[in-house]
């Protein structure tokens, strides 16, 4: 994609969302987070129920998911609060698994999804939003201050902005820690209280900010497992390279996160006015 700032390389997602509606991958999500909720990242169906108890939605209002991947936990929100859903991706195979899902379970008139690069300003009016959402993505944009002052802009006044950010500084690390840990496109790594001076900056109120760095190295853990114990079928449909990849990253994002020196907090702040 040739910019400093452009998101992850399709190649590393395409297995992933390729087959994401296959029973195998299916099985490898229940395995991993415990409730197959259609997520590609750290997140659980136990910590997007807690989430959804910091973003104040319900029918009438609109929920912006960015870097939505293939919609599950975007739709799975539609269906408990009964807002609607926009979501918006980079990667077209993802945003089509989406909108088909979003078909299948008769939430189509509440859901859309579009192929958006985040990185540029999003295609919507000032304040279109009751609620924003990026989860475990908003690392892969290098210029945070103005993709949340982007997110502010989008935000009806007393809405809410909750994003996770899984890449931020605790410890020291290694560059080859670093180098394994940011292998799937841009990465940004940011200390601690980096981010809360960002949501000031944009003008938002900074609600909760919470330390969720156990449950990441508890998922990759479990996601690497799952993953090994179908090594054979899965090397067959990703080519041993990118399966030998992806089992690296997630041994490594495990053991230093556990470790203490790579977190990932979670962040809920509301625009005022």
């Amino acid at each position: 994609m040739g910019k400093s700032n452009s998101p992850p390389p399709a190649g590393h997602y395409n297995a992933n969302y390729g087959n994401f509606e296959t029973e195998l991958y299916a099985q490898i999500r229940r395995e991993a987070f415990g409730e197959d909720i259609g997520q590609n990242s750290w997140l659980t169906a136990e910590e997007q129920d807690r989430f959804l108890e910091w973003l104040d939605i319900s029918p009438g209002k609109t929920l912006l998911d960015v870097a939505c991947g293939a919609g599950g936990p975007a739709l799975r929100i539609a269906a408990r609060t009964g807002c609607s859903v926009v979501g918006v991706d980079v990667h077209e195979q993802a945003v089509t698994t989406a909108s088909s899902l979003a078909a299948r379970r008769g939430l189509a008139e509440r859901a859309e999804f579009r192929s958006v690069d985040a990185t540029e300003p999003l295609p919507f009016s000032d304040a279109s939003f009751d609620a924003i959402t990026c989860i475990d993505a908003i690392n892969h944009f290098s210029d945070r201050l103005r993709v949340i002052a982007e997110w502010a802009r989008l935000l009806k006044p007393g809405g809410h902005l909750l994003f996770t950010d899984p890449i931020t500084l605790t410890g020291p690390l290694t560059n080859a820690d670093i180098a394994v840990r940011s292998s799937a496109g841009v990465y940004l790594f940011v200390p601690h209280g980096y981010d809360e001076c960002v949501i000031t900056q944009c003008g938002l109120q900074l609600l909760v900010c919470e330390d969720a760095t156990a449950n990441m190295a508890r998922v990759a853990e479990a996601r690497r497992a799952a993953r090994a114990s179908r090594s054979v079928v899965l090397r067959e449909i990703e080519g041993d390279q990118a399966f030998d990849s992806q089992q690296e990253f997630l041994a490594v994002a495990a053991r230093v996160a556990r470790e203490g020196r790579l977190a990932r907090f979670v962040y809920v702040s509301k625009k005022l006015s």
